[in-house]
Order: C-alpha cells, then sequence, then structure tokens
C-alpha cells in the first residue's frame, strides 16, 4: 500500500510515517518496506573515478513525492544531495580542491574578512569547523534510547542517570523536530542548496529591506500590527534617504572638503560611489536604524546633514554589505571630523555642542566596541565621559526649552528635535548598558540623569507624516506620555505601565545596571529586600510588554517575535538580566575586553564553580532554554545565515551569558556524583530533545560540549560584527574543553575544509590596526 501525501522534505516525509503509519502498527510506507530489506545499489561503470553513493533515502523520497514524475524541485534536491556526496567523497580522498560548496559566504568570492580589516586581534585562530561535521549526510530515523518517561517507578534509581550522548527519553509527540533537521517556512525546498549558491556581481539591497543579499535573506517576522492609540493611521513603512542626483552627490562632496580644514581626508578616505552611499543609507535604515532608531528618517537629508554623521551613518550601511574595508575608511574618515570640530571650536562647552556630534560620536564608538578589535574598544571606553559629558549639557538645553512654553504643546518641528535629542540621550544609555554587560565597564551614565525625562514615544507617532498643525495636535494628545522616574516607581511597585517599544528598552536596560549595581555592592548577599524588589520589577516589566503600545510601522525583518524589534532585543536583555540575579560571569567579561579567544574560553571553563545546581538555577536554565529554543524554532543554520543582518547584536552579547551558564550546568549533571533530581532530569531531557544523535555523536561529545560547539558555530557563521567572531571561536575552544580534547596549534588543514583553512590563514594576519 502506498500513501498518497507527497513531501518534497524528506524530515517531513519520515515525520509523517513514524506518526501516521507506524503509531498504530499499520502498513508501513514503500520507503520502509525498501529500507527493512536492505536495497541495493549498482555499482558504478568505469573503474577510472572513485564511485559516489547516492544516498538510498533521497531516492527513496523521490520516489515516494514524485509519483514517478521528476519535476523541477525533486531534481534540485538530488542535485544537491549528489554534490554534497561528491565533496564529502574529494575530502575523503584528501583532494584539496573542492568547489564552492564548502566555501563560507562572501559578496565578492574573497574571504568573509580582508586581511587589511582589523576584526580580530593578535590571537591566534582555531581551525573552523564547518556545519558538514556536525550533519549526517541523511536523516536516520529515531534511535531507541535507554531513558524512559519519567512518568515510571519514583525511586531512588530514577535520578541515577547516566548523562552519556546517547541518553534521552523517548520524544514526545508534539516536540520540536531534532534541532540540526528544522529548516525556515519560507524556500524548504532550497534550503539545502544554501551552500552551493553562488554569488556574482556588485550585490545591492533589497527593496524588502530583509538583508542585503538573496542569499542572507529569512521570511518577514509574523507581526500582528494593529492601529496605535489616538487618530486612525494606516500602516506604513518609512523609506530610506537616498542621493537622488549627481548635483547632490558634488554637494556632499563640497561639504566634507568644507569640513576637512586640515586636508587629512584627502589622501586617506574617498566617499564611495553614489550608487554605494544609497546602498548603504538603504541597509542602515532598513537593518540597523529600527534597533536603535534615535535618528528622524524623514528629516534625514543626505545633502544637509552634517558630514561626520554621514560618514559615520555610512560605514555601519556598509557593514551590513559585507564591505569591511570600505566601512573601516568611512568610520576612520567620521572620526577625523568630529576631531577637527572639537579640538577648533573655542570655547567649548557641552551646552553649545550640536546634536549631530553626539550623534556621530555614538555610531563610531558602536563601531569600534562591536568591531572585534581591541584597540577600537579602548578608543571607544577612552572617550565615554566625553559622550556622558555632551549627553549632560544638551540634556540642560532641552530642559530650558521645554520650560520656556510653559506647557503649550511643541509644534510638529519643535516636538521632532526634542525628541530626537530625548532618542538619542536613551541610545548613549542603552549602549552604555551593553557595554557593562559585555565587558562589565562602569556606566558613565546614571538612572538619575534621565528620571524627570520623558520616555520615547511610539515609532508610529515618531514617523509620522503630518498633514497639517491640527492633525498633528490631535495624535499629540492621544499619544502616552510617561516620565522614566514614573514608570520605574510602577515597575518596582507591581503595577504594569503602558509606553512605547523603545520605551521597553530602555527599561529593561534601567533594571539590568540596577542589578548589576546590586551584584557589585558588598551587601548584595545580605540584602534580600532590594533582590526581592528587582525580581518583582522584572516581572512587572515582563506583564507590560502585553499593555505596549502597538505600532502601524511595519519593519521588514525575519525574526520570530510578533511586534518591534526592540521588544525581540528587550526580551534578550531580559533573559540575561534573570540570570545576572543568580550567576556572576565577570571573569568571562573581562576576558572579551582583550580580544584573545583562548583567554576568553579558559575563563568559560574556570567558570563551572560559579554555576551551582539549585531550585534557583532551574528557572535561571530556563532562561537558557528560552535562549536556544528561540534559534532551534527557525533552524539553527539558518539563523546562522540570517540573524547577523536581521536581528540585533544584543542577541549574541546576552546569549553569551546564557549559553556559558547552560553549558557549564549540563557539564555539572553529567560529571557530578550527587544525582540528579526530578526537575533536573525533566530540564535535561528538555533540552536534549532539540538535538538528533549524529549531532551529539562528533568526537564522542556529550550534551554540554554539543550545546557550546553549535551555538559558536552559529555565531561565526555570517559576520556583520566583528565580535560575534570572537565570540564563536571562543565557544568552540569551550566545547572542547568540556569534553577534555586539548587541540593542538593548527598548522596542517587536515582538521577542516581548505576554504576554512586558508581564511584562519588570513585572519592569523589580521595585525594592524587603524587606530
Amino acid at each position: 500500500m502506498k500513501c498518497r501525501s507527497t513531501f518534497v522534505r524528506r524530515d517531513l516525509l519520515l515525520r509523517h510515517d513514524r506518526t501516521v503509519h507506524a503509531k498504530d502498527g499499520g502498513i508501513p510506507l514503500v520507503s520502509e518496506v525498501k529500507r527493512r530489506s536492505g536495497a541495493k545499489t549498482s555499482p558504478a561503470a568505469g573503474p577510472s573515478k572513485p564511485s559516489i553513493a547516492l544516498d538510498t533515502a533521497t531516492l527513496e523520497q523521490i520516489e515516494a513525492s514524485s509519483d514517478g514524475m521528476l519535476d523541477t524541485e525533486t531534481a534540485a534536491m538530488l542535485i544537491t544531495d549528489f554534490r554534497h556526496q561528491a565533496t564529502a567523497q574529494a575530502m575523503a580522498n584528501g583532494d584539496t580542491h573542492i568547489d564552492d560548496v564548502s566555501t563560507p559566504y562572501s559578496p565578492d568570492h574573497t574571504t568573509l574578512f580582508d586581511t587589511t580589516v582589523p576584526y580580530l586581534s593578535n590571537a591566534g585562530s582555531m581551525n573552523q569547523m564547518p556545519w558538514d561535521t556536525f550533519m549526517s549526510q541523511s536523516v536516520n530515523e529515531p534511535k531507541a534510547h535507554s531513558i524512559s518517561s519519567l512518568s515510571g517507578s519514583q525511586d531512588s534509581q530514577t535520578s541515577q542517570l547516566s548523562f552519556t550522548s546517547a541518553s534521552t527519553m523517548q520524544p514526545h509527540p508534539n516536540q520540536l523536530p531534532p534541532l540540526m533537521e528544522r529548516y525556515p517556512s519560507v524556500g524548504d525546498t532550497l534550503a539545502p542548496a544554501l551552500h552551493s549558491m553562488p554569488v556574482s556581481g556588485t550585490a545591492t539591497p533589497n527593496g524588502n529591506g530583509l538583508s542585503p543579499f538573496p542569499f542572507l535573506m529569512g521570511p518577514v517576522s509574523p507581526v500582528d500590527y494593529r492601529r496605535s492609540p489616538g487618530p486612525s493611521q494606516a500602516l506604513t513603512q518609512p523609506k530610506s534617504p537616498q542621493v537622488l542626483s549627481d548635483d547632490d552627490y558634488s554637494i556632499i562632496l563640497q561639504k566634507i572638503r568644507k569640513y576637512d580644514g586640515e586636508h587629512s581626508m584627502q589622501n586617506a578616505v574617498n566617499l564611495p560611489s553614489r550608487t554605494h552611499v544609497n546602498d548603504f543609507l538603504s541597509t542602515y535604515f532598513s537593518l540597523f536604524h529600527h534597533h536603535l532608531p534615535f535618528l528622524h528618517p524623514e528629516s534625514f537629508n543626505p545633502t544637509e546633514v552634517d558630514p561626520p554623521l554621514l560618514l559615520a551613518v555610512l560605514s555601519i550601511g556598509a557593514l551590513y554589505v559585507f564591505n569591511q574595508e570600505q566601512a573601516y575608511m568611512l568610520h576612520i574618515g567620521s572620526k577625523l571630523l568630529v576631531n577637527q570640530f572639537l579640538q577648533h571650536k573655542e570655547n567649548f562647552s557641552s551646552r553649545k555642542c550640536p546634536l549631530w556630534t553626539m550623534q556621530s560620536t555614538l555610531l563610531n564608538m558602536i563601531f569600534a566596541s562591536w568591531s572585534g578589535d581591541a584597540k577600537g574598544l579602548e578608543w571607544a571606553c577612552s572617550i565615554k565621559s566625553l559622550l556622558a559629558n555632551m549627553v549632560s549639557g544638551n540634556h540642560y538645553e532641552l530642559k530650558l526649552r521645554t520650560d520656556a512654553r510653559e506647557g503649550a504643546q511643541p509644534s510638529h518641528s519643535e516636538w521632532i528635535e526634542d525628541e530626537e535629542c530625548r532618542r538619542t540621550y536613551y541610545a548613549v544609555y542603552i549602549f552604555f548598558g551593553m557595554l557593562t554587560l559585555t565587558y562589565n565597564h562602569t556606566p558613565a551614565i546614571s538612572f538619575a540623569d534621565f528620571e524627570s525625562l520623558e520616555l520615547p514615544s511610539s515609532e508610529s507617532l515618531w514617523n509620522l507624516e503630518v498633514s497639517d498643525e491640527q492633525s498633528w495636535r490631535d495624535s499629540l494628545a492621544a499619544s502616552t506620555v510617561v516620565t522614566v522616574r514614573e514608570a520605574h516607581d510602577s515597575l518596582f511597585q507591581g503595577e504594569a505601565v503602558r509606553y512605547s517599544a523603545f520605551a521597553t528598552r530602555v527599561m529593561i536596560n534601567a533594571l539590568f545596571l540596577e542589578v548589576w549595581n546590586h551584584k557589585r555592592s558588598f551587601e548584595a548577599l545580605q540584602d534580600v529586600v532590594t533582590e526581592y524588589k528587582l525580581r518583582l520589577a522584572l516581572e512587572t516589566w515582563e506583564k507590560s510588554l502585553e499593555f505596549c503600545e502597538s505600532e502601524t510601522i511595519v519593519v521588514q525583518l525575519s525574526a520570530p517575535h510578533k511586534g518591534h524589534p526592540l521588544i525581540f532585543n528587550a526580551m534578550a536583555v531580559y533573559r540575561n538580566t534573570r540570570a545576572r540575579l543568580e550567576v556572576d560571569l565577570k571573569a568571562i567579561q573581562e576576558a572579551l575586553r582583550y580580544h584573545d579567544s583562548y583567554e576568553v574560553a579558559a575563563a568559560m571553563s574556570t567558570a563551572r564553580d560559579k554555576v551551582r545546581r539549585s531550585q534557583e538555577m532551574i528557572k535561571v536554565i530556563q532562561q537558557c532554554f528560552d535562549c536556544i529554543e528561540i534559534v532551534a524554532l527557525q533552524g539553527i543554520k539558518w539563523v546562522g545565515r540570517t540573524c547577523a543582518t536581521n536581528w540585533s547584536v544584543e542577541h549574541p552579547l546576552c546569549g553569551l551569558d546564557l549559553m556559558v551558564i547552560l553549558s557549564l550546568w549540563l557539564y555539572r549533571l553529567e560529571h557530578d556524583d550527587e544525582p540528579a533530581t526530578e526537575e533536573e532530569l525533566a530540564m535535561y531531557n528538555k533540552i536534549r530533545n532539540l538535538f538528533d544523535d549524529d549531532s551529539i555523536d562528533v568526537y564522542g561529545s556529550r550534551l554540554s560540549s554539543t550545546v557550546a560547539r553549535l551555538w559558536g558555530s552559529m555565531l561565526d557563521e555570517v559576520v556583520v560584527w566583528g565580535i560575534t567572531k570572537l565570540m564563536g571561536e571562543s565557544f568552540k575552544l569551550h566545547s572542547l574543553a568540556l569534553v577534555g580534547y586539548e587541540e593542538d596549534t593548527p598548522s596542517s588543514p587536515s582538521g577542516s575544509t581548505p576554504a576554512m583553512s586558508s581564511q584562519a590563514a588570513q585572519e592569523l594576519d589580521l595585525e594592524t590596526t587603524v587606530y
């Protein structure tokens, strides 16, 4: 009997086979009969070349899904499988000339890092581990596992768990498919062929804003946009500013020369062509801006904005099209112009400092801090006090302007000016918070500096197209106005607050810094009351998400969250903050400052004593599970290729603590003499069920090592911010330490593909710096 259902993906076919045909002991599929009878493959003709055995399961899937007809999608899947088999055969024969199937992505057919771009410090680079190492060439039937369901005997033997790589409980009928099998819902039939997709020509951003390259494009977030309070508004998508003509481009060049009084940029920095300028503007406003929306897109005119700010925007836009060399040149140009302005300005005062200097400095500090270069971070930290002083002086001027109105509503232009100032202050506050979270740097701005300031408005109001002043006043009157102090007090009193998505991100930053300050105080161990209040405030913050102002701004980014990306980013900080209440990984954060992957991995391994086994730790592990489950739902390979351009840098930065805690907790469960409790067993098995056996059996590793290895591989799959490359290498080294394997200094390409080895060799040469 042959099933009438057809599938183009083998994992769906197998899942259908397991759940529909085999569950009741019914008649198995034709493919099952063939597999059990051991179908033979005919030998390939011709002795001159070694035969490449095509996966029998793939042929069975074609037969089951096409009813004898070979369509385009099935042929593409067959060809892809054949290419994978050819690559594996070539690697087994020691062939060093492998085609682009295993080559890491680069838009110009070069390696991901150019030798002139110092994204990594002088630390040695480890061998890259290709994804194919962690994947089996075919998806096997689920194995019979040794741990049965927890509903059986509750005697003491239940907790005597042997945490070997093959140990897990029986899969639940509703559980997620194994982590390495999962693919996104869009373009399923093309997912196996992503490695071999060619990229040619000059890449330009797509109109939909998902990614600058179709190769890295993901499905649009399943956003349920509702209308914001106030007058009825239609869904809108802000347009990116553009340089419309060659005359406008000439105006920009003239303004740059005028600002460059010392002529220091003439030989060092050249403005890219108008086409590239527009590309960089598009990627900044479609991929980066939504994560930190302090610029006003409607009023950002490239011909009118000050050149230092324009160059800073273009530098980050260039990163998102993987043009690191151009990005660094634009970054340097912006820094030079800002320095000239500050040095030549007589009677400098932070009160009179224009807003663009603050915004340019902030973007340059963001670029340097997450670039993956230790010297860039040193420069950013050296001017933190300067930026904080600018914020303080500008804030005072804003207060004077507001008081002068005596309660009258501002006009639209006045409100845009004031709101852009407020958003810039909060962007600096958030950035300083991320420096504290990542590197354990003391924040240069405190909560008290903003307590009387209004929280940011909704993105709908911020991007509202105003037809007349009366409609603007109606929209402003209908908006929610909450100060930082009011929101802070409400959260600590357990009262949910309604505010915007940007305000949500600001408040979780404030709560994180509260937790950080509490854990750094000498009285933290005895101060139970403060810790209780912090937990209450965090719980209330999470409840307030239900009341967050809805948006009419469509943000076309690929993310699993239903809502604005700022809320998705805020949830990453929330999970990290909850974990910080129990585990403080200070040593790892300080090791990250110096960008040596071996030192970071050593700090990860020595943090085992920080991770205890307790009832409270189970709650922390739940936060860790939520973090890795988000990746599992999307597919770890897919996330590795799309999150760099679609997700904010907050996610890898916040996920570092969580994955270190998770891997070390699993390690303790696997090695401690103390038997596991029922709750620990349930959590362990829940994590274990995200993975298939083949992904864990690499090097005979255990679950703790698998988590670290796969997370590191995801982080450095595609790199926009160099800090993620450092984290990826550190997690891979940490994975080796967890299995007790000491890797030799990489001297030959035997452990990786030739393309990966070439890239690693180029990374070792990145010893120059632009600072």
